[in-house]
């Protein structure tokens, strides 16, 4: 079918990768053309109405129903666009392949009834409601499913844990279980991100149609329809989306609910509490029956990446549980990678096709670096041994202590009026240890950490690690990235059920000053080779606010605010879970 979109010859190209690296079998093949249904309404238990779009074949019948849900406008969702809110799926390859796409606004956006709710227990209500609502109408064969990437995988999992009776199976790639650990990184905002991403919720959401389905989009979508244009937006990255969102919250919105909620979760609850335990479904995860295709790339670190593994933590016992790891710009926007992975997905759960999406180890993973594709049975991978390396006082990651001693740096807080190039002391804004150039390939692959051993000037301070991978010529890659707020280094376990992953709430505790304290900092996990001659470096700081300071993905985070001289001692180590034959 020549105007749908694909992988074969004559089917508009999707971007990004489409597989994990296997070949299925069995697939629905396109034969439908479709035909939309604008602005129907969805009724919730409580009187309030959603609106979504239905894009579905063109012929009488019943269907499966794969529902995108998010605060994102449901009607650019087909614009193709480079821009991060453009993540429901390509509904021109899944509609002629037999299934019906109902885009839908949440409450209080995109024209919805009510007030958005931010990840809290009425948005997972309503998840069940229209999952029902979807299988009760006369184009639905009582087979629903659902898709879509970050918010719209986010409201999968409240779906799943609300286990609606006719909800079969769901593909929550770049997804966060929990909203404390997506905004808060180890006790810091993530200020660069969070901030910007709820004022353009609230721009966005003060339009309708008269802007999104008005001639100017009209035309745009034309425009961006053009292969040659299209084929642009398979190498966008997360930085250009964090410089997009700065642009776009220049506009005017209404400050309800959005400054509200800004306020809530960056002022006034800044350590888990019970606003934050209303917008976690962690525990709540190890319930979930239905089959679950977990997944992200590699590079979104500061964001979904963590998310992943928490899920797959709370899901790992279940035989229907999936999970793929994808290479640099594996997800990209408009999303439109891993659909042939997802067809297989559902048509296995909501057609009863044999595609073999079952078959093979659950765990698939791009190992960048090596440039293939990996399986494992379980994650992190059993074969991976820790190794450690010192924080030498010289600047260099070794396997052996030098003589031991401190390297330190200043972070100059807010509000000193002097200029922020003046360093009386002559000392860095951030420090960097590499390793020696490598003898050998060498593979890092799962759970990573910083022992930090540390003495500040300050009651607290902050704590941003970054590792990165140095080729030859000086170039840098960054690899992963941690977090922690010095003040929360004592963390206790709360809310969690048996066989749940542990939700940790962090304790607000006076660093003492001058003293040695030793923190034990997990960088997001993460695979690479770091291939021969190459280094592996590990940078710190304590406040990347300054554009000088690397920032992994641009995402930077309010500053603690304190000035002070922070030493890292040699008793420090890095952790690094090694699965080659070769040794740093």
């Amino acid at each position: 079918m020549a105007d749908a979109a694909g992988v074969e010859h004559g089917q508009r190209r999707l971007n990004g990768p489409q597989t994990t690296g296997r070949d299925f079998r069995n697939l629905s093949e396109p034969q439908y053309q479709m035909v939309r249904d604008d602005d129907v309404m969805v009724p919730l238990r409580d009187g309030v109405r959603l609106l979504a779009d239905v894009i579905r074949p063109n012929v009488d019948g019943r269907f499966p129903a794969l529902i995108a849900a998010s605060p994102y406008p449901r009607q650019i969702q087909d614009l193709g666009a480079p821009i991060g809110f453009i993540e429901a799926g390509a509904s021109d390859f899944f509609v002629p392949r037999g299934y019906v796409h109902v885009i839908a606004n949440l409450r209080g956006t995109g024209g919805s009834d009510g007030t958005f709710g931010l990840f809290d227990r009425g948005e997972r209500s309503d998840m069940y409601d229209i999952v029902e609502w979807a299988a009760e109408q006369p184009w639905c064969d009582g087979n629903v499913g659902m898709i879509g990437i970050s918010y719209f995988a986010m409201t999968q999992l409240e779906a799943a844990v609300q286990r609606p009776p006719h909800l079969r199976a769901i593909f929550p790639v770049a997804t966060s279980p929990d909203l404390y650990e997506a905004v808060y990184h180890g006790g810091l905002l993530s200020s660069t991100f969070f901030t910007s991403w709820l004022t353009v919720l609230g721009i966005t959401s003060g339009h309708g149609n008269a802007l999104w389905r008005g001639k100017l989009l009209e035309v745009a979508r034309k425009v961006l329809a053009q292969p040659r244009i299209h084929s642009r937006f398979e190498h966008m990255n997360g930085e250009s989306a964090i410089g997009g969102l700065r642009e776009i919250m220049q506009a005017h919105y209404e400050t309800h609910p959005w400054d509200d909620l800004w306020q809530s979760a960056a002022v006034e609850h800044q350590v888990r509490d019970d606003f934050w335990d209303e917008r976690t479904v962690v525990a709540d995860l190890a319930d979930v029956e239905i089959p679950v295709y977990l997944g992200c790339d590699w590079q979104n670190v500061p964001m979904h990446l963590p998310g992943t593994f928490t899920c797959w933590s709370a899901l790992r016992h279940r035989a229907t549980v999936r999970m793929g790891l994808l290479p640099e710009y594996g997800l990209t926007w408009p999303w439109e990678s891993l659909h042939v992975e997802a067809l297989a997905w559902f048509d296995h759960w909501l057609k009863q096709r044999d595609t073999g999406i079952l078959e093979g180890p659950p765990v698939r993973y791009w190992m960048p670096g090596a440039d293939e594709w990996r399986t494992s049975e379980s994650w992190p991978p059993p074969e991976a041994r820790h190794v450690e390396l010192t924080l030498g006082s010289d600047g260099t990651l070794a396997s052996q202590e030098d003589a031991s001693g401190s390297r330190a740096y200043l972070c100059l807080g807010t509000g000193l009026g002097r200029s922020p190039h003046a360093n009386p002391l002559r000392l860095p804004s951030w420090l960097h240890w590499d390793s020696a150039p490598l003898g050998s390939d060498v593979d890092v692959v799962g759970e990573i950490e910083l022992q930090l051993t540390a003495t500040t000037t300050a009651a607290d301070t902050a704590w941003i690690v970054l590792m990165q991978d140095v080729a030859p010529d000086g170039s840098t890659t960054d690899v992963t990235a941690g977090w922690l707020r010095a003040s929360q280094r004592e963390v206790e376990v709360a809310g969690a059920r048996p066989g749940a992953p542990l939700l940790t709430s962090l304790i607000r505790q006076a660093v003492p000053i001058g003293e040695p304290v030793s923190y034990r900092i997990p960088l997001v996990p993460n695979a690479r080779r770091f291939a021969v001659g190459h280094r592996i470096r590990l940078l710190l700081t304590s406040d990347d606010q300054p554009d000088e300071v690397p920032a992994i993905m641009g995402f930077r985070h309010a500053p603690v605010g304190t000035t002070t001289r922070n030493a890292v001692h040699s008793a420090s180590r890095l952790r690094l879970p090694v699965t080659s034959a070769a040794r740093p």
